[in-house]
C-alpha cells in the first residue's frame, strides 16, 4: 500500500469515528446540537479529503464499483449535512422533523456499507 493511499485509509477512519458520533447523538436525543453539527462538518471535511487521497494515491481509474459507491456515500452525508446545517440555522436546537431524522439514518448506514466494501475490497485485493 503506497503512503498516500494509507494516509487515505487513516482520514476516512476519522471520518468514520466523526460521523458515527454526530449521527449517533442526533439518532439518540432527535435533535441537532452544536455538537452533532461539529462531528457532522468535521466528517464531511475528512471524507472529502480521503477521497481526494485516494483518487490521487490510487492506480485504477476513479468510477470503479468502490468509487461509486464512495462517491455516492460522500454525496449522502453531504446533502444530509446541508439539510441538518439548514434546519439548525432555521430552528436551533429543536427536534427533527421525522423524515430528516430518517434520512440521516439512510445516508449514515450506505456511508458505512461503502466503507465497509471499500474495506473488504482491499483486503481481498492486497
Amino acid at each position: 500500500m503506497n503512503d498516500v493511499i494509507f494516509k487515505a485509509v487513516m482520514v476516512v477512519t476519522g471520518a468514520l469515528i466523526l460521523y458515527s458520533i454526530g449521527v449517533i447523538t442526533e439518532q439518540r436525543r432527535k435533535k441537532i446540537s452544536k455538537r452533532v453539527l461539529v462531528f457532522l462538518s468535521g466528517g464531511i471535511i475528512f471524507d472529502i479529503s480521503s477521497t481526494a487521497l485516494m483518487i490521487a494515491g490510487s492506480t485504477n481509474e476513479p468510477f470503479t464499483f468502490h468509487g461509486v459507491l464512495g462517491y455516492s456515500a460522500l454525496l449522502l452525508m453531504l446533502i444530509d449535512a446541508v439539510l441538518v446545517w439548514r434546519f439548525y440555522l432555521r430552528y436551533r436546537e429543536s427536534s427533527l422533523p421525522r423524515n430528516l431524522h430518517l434520512y440521516t439514518r439512510f445516508a449514515y448506514a450506505w456511508w458505512v456499507i461503502a466503507y465497509i466494501v471499500g474495506a473488504l475490497m482491499s483486503t481481498v485485493l492486497a
